[in-house]
């Protein structure tokens, strides 16, 4: 594998980085501090290609690889974590799934508006009570001959409140376990999908995070995605082409990080020198330099298996595992370098480090990943 980057993708991450630095980065502070989701920002990720990164160019999208869509939400990412969970959501969850397995006719009603960023997508799973156990889920769909009858409640839906199209996971028969289990797409302003409670959450503030409530909602037969039964095993699929996304959301909040922590670690003085000088600091930078480029590659690596069409199982959950808590390391090593400034809002620091707990919990907890790993391996 030669992971040396072509001369597209080097303009392709100079053109995302710099995107990011001007459309993005003058916001990023106000965007948390109100939980705006920047809905404006919308039309531009679009005129770029981030909307449809991997959707290819006959279904409105950029036609781009894996490994384009990584440097994608890395360069996002390093810039605003938030944005880049949301930019991830929608590509790598909704727009995924309806490119896996929607029907032409679908694909072309739901997916090509999806990739152009004339919608917003989302894709609703996690229920309260089902998390890691997402398979035991209450929402229920009825077959009612002529269409579908949805009923009950999603948690921690990203875009549940502002997703034009959301694809939906119900049980359509109780007694088959996983294999009962079928998806549904669903659009907004459609009777009886309901908004439900904004979560306020700690970081990733700037990405919209809603429970999706379902009152006899009925879509037509039409809105099966994908064959009735397989909701559950093609939900999975979509998840592990989804963890590459979020291993590569990580790298970029940590190269973030710590080129944040690098500048101020430059800039600060103390005992008549700047703090870059004692070998405490060093270290840390050092460490950290040499995670993010292991997170990188364990990232990359997945994304090119992806894009060969091999399976990615065990090598995105090793790379999402590895990336989030090595993150979360960095995250921690920019505040403490900042020292007590790592602690206010007129630095990044803060920010990063309430940011990049969710990267051990979205799409998969770390204890999740480690109980893959494990059973992918003992089952060779």
């Amino acid at each position: 594998m030669d992971f040396r980057p072509t001369p597209e993708q080097d303009l392709l991450r100079r053109s995302v980085r710099e995107f990011a630095e001007a459309e993005i980065g003058p916001h990023v502070r106000e965007w948390d501090r109100d939980q705006h989701f920047p809905v404006e920002l919308v039309p531009k990720l679009a005129a770029l290609g981030l909307m449809g990164i991997q959707i290819p160019e006959a279904r409105g999208g950029a036609g781009l690889s894996a490994i384009d869509y990584c440097i994608c939400l890395e360069e996002i990412a390093r810039v605003d974590p938030a944005v880049a969970l949301s930019v991830a959501a929608h590509n790598g969850l909704c727009a995924a799934h309806l490119a896996l397995v929607g029907s032409a006719h679908q694909q072309q009603t739901y997916l090509v508006p999806l990739a152009r960023g004339e919608k917003i997508g989302a894709w609703a799973l996690t229920e309260s009570t089902s998390g890691s156990d997402a398979a035991n889920m209450r929402t229920a769909a009825t077959d009612t001959g002529d269409g579908w009858v949805l009923n009950g409640s999603k948690a921690f839906t990203t875009h549940g409140r502002v997703g034009d199209i959301l694809v939906v996971m119900a049980v359509t028969d109780r007694t088959a376990g996983p294999r009962g289990i079928s998806a549904f797409i669903v659009e907004r302003g459609t009777p009886g999908l309901l908004p439900g409670k904004k979560e306020d959450k700690i970081g990733m503030r700037a990405s919209d995070t809603s429970e999706v409530r379902l009152d006899n909602c009925r879509v037509s037969a039409e809105q099966l995605l994908g064959e009735q039964g397989h909701g559950f095993t093609d939900a999975m699929r979509v998840l592990d082409a989804g963890r590459i996304g979020i291993a590569a959301l990580a790298v970029g909040l940590a190269q973030g990080a710590h080129e944040a922590a690098v500048r101020y670690a430059r800039e600060r003085t103390a005992f008549g020198k700047p703090i870059a000088t004692f070998q405490a600091i060093q270290w840390k930078i050092a460490d950290n330099a040499t995670r993010i480029e292991a997170a990188r590659l364990l990232t990359y690596r997945a994304a090119y298996l992806e894009d060969h069409g091999r399976p990615t199982t065990l090598e995105s959950s090793m790379a999402k595992l590895y990336s989030s808590e090595m993150a979360v390391r960095a995250a921690e090593d920019c505040v403490q370098i900042h020292g007590g400034y790592g602690l206010v809002k007129d630095y990044p620091a803060e920010k990063f480090f309430r940011d990049v707990k969710l990267t051990t919990i979205g799409e998969g907890t770390s204890e999740i990943q480690r109980l893959v790993i494990a059973r992918q391996l003992l089952s060779r």
